[in-house]
């Protein structure tokens, strides 16, 4: 008889576990969602922020690939006459160890040679095409007298104060650290941003020249997006100073990153609802990080990362996004 009696209160016990741990559970978390969105609000509270040396709100791609041949003096001059507050350069290095300015590690694209840059002396180096389609503008070309290839210290000699995006493409120990002196001879390491897609790179840029900024890399970045979903991000210090992003709306429009369609389609969906968040680019943007997205050659897009609250926008046309700011300053809510 006393077993018969203990097998209902065991049941009911049983029963009420699953109530007791919601008990507990559903208060827990609705704490710690509160407490993480109120320092998601109010980032200041737990973390100095980044002190920034400029604000990128207008960068040229490529040194203003849409409007002049990419990579030219003559692109980065005519993005300074729009007063450029940044520009966006690639770099590689020739067979006699010079730092040159080009996207490509490869010449055909960009003159027809089919080689790589560090098989030939700078002094070797062929002229750019006549002109070149602008990779986030398909359909469209650039063209310009001067089709001359440029030294990175050409551009620093040139522009000592302008600040500038120096990404690195490949694990090139000679290359990091030429561009690391180059920043600290020219006095500019504060305004020289260090940038590359992959983690090992960047490692290695930030031990050549510690005084340059840094950029999240495209694994930091995932990392520093989930964090954010999981309510994490405002509990995390990180050194980055720039988070440069693409821009989810130009995905299968301007950007291509696969050959399947379908799969742009998702790739874009799925983006767009991880990273077009003004919560997240606000608190970034509190903690002294800059949010640029890239590459917006359109006033509705520069319209679509205005509306995000982003700190400024990569372009390949400097002259329409330099009217577009213009156009916000005078208006009665300007972006920037």
């Amino acid at each position: 008889m006393a077993d018969s009696r203990r097998i209902p209160d065991l049941t009911r016990s049983a029963a009420m576990s699953p109530l007791c741990f919601l008990y507990f559970a559903l208060p827990s978390l609705a704490a710690y969602i509160t407490i993480s969105i109120f320092f998601l609000r109010r980032p200041r509270l737990l973390h100095t922020p980044h002190s920034p040396a400029f604000r990128g709100r207008l960068t040229a791609h490529r040194g203003g690939s849409g409007e002049m041949l990419e990579s030219t003096m003559a692109a980065i001059e005519n993005s300074v006459a729009q007063k450029a507050d940044l520009l966006e350069l690639d770099c590689h290095l020739t067979r006699d160890g010079v730092v040159v300015v080009s996207h490509d590690k490869n010449l055909k694209r960009q003159s027809g040679l089919n080689k790589d840059i560090s098989s030939l002396d700078f002094q070797d180096l062929p002229l750019y095409k006549k002109k070149l389609e602008i990779y986030f503008s398909p359909g469209r070309f650039a063209c310009g007298s001067d089709r001359h290839m440029i030294r990175l210290e050409d551009v620093f000699q040139r522009f000592p104060q302008l600040p500038a995006i120096v990404e690195i493409k490949e694990k090139n120990e000679e290359l990091i650290h030429k561009v690391a002196s180059l920043a600290k001879r020219f006095h500019r390491s504060q305004i020289t941003i260090w940038a590359s897609e992959k983690s090992s790179i960047m490692k290695k840029c930030k031990a050549a020249n510690p005084d340059m900024p840094i950029s999240f890399t495209t694994n930091r970045a995932l990392w520093m997006v989930l964090l954010y979903h999981l309510g994490l991000l405002p509990f995390v210090s990180f050194p980055e100073q720039f988070f440069f992003c693409f821009l989810p709306t130009i995905v299968n429009r301007t950007y291509f990153p696969f050959s399947c369609s379908r799969l742009n389609k998702l790739y874009a969906v799925v983006t767009k609802w991880l990273i077009m968040r003004k919560s997240l680019i606000r608190h970034l943007e509190a903690r002294g990080v800059q949010v640029i997205f890239w590459c917006l050659n359109e006033e509705s897009d520069f319209e679509a990362a205005s509306g995000l609250g982003a700190t400024g926008i990569i372009t390949d046309f400097p002259t329409a996004l330099r009217c577009y700011l213009d156009n916000q300053q005078t208006s009665s809510s300007p972006w920037v």
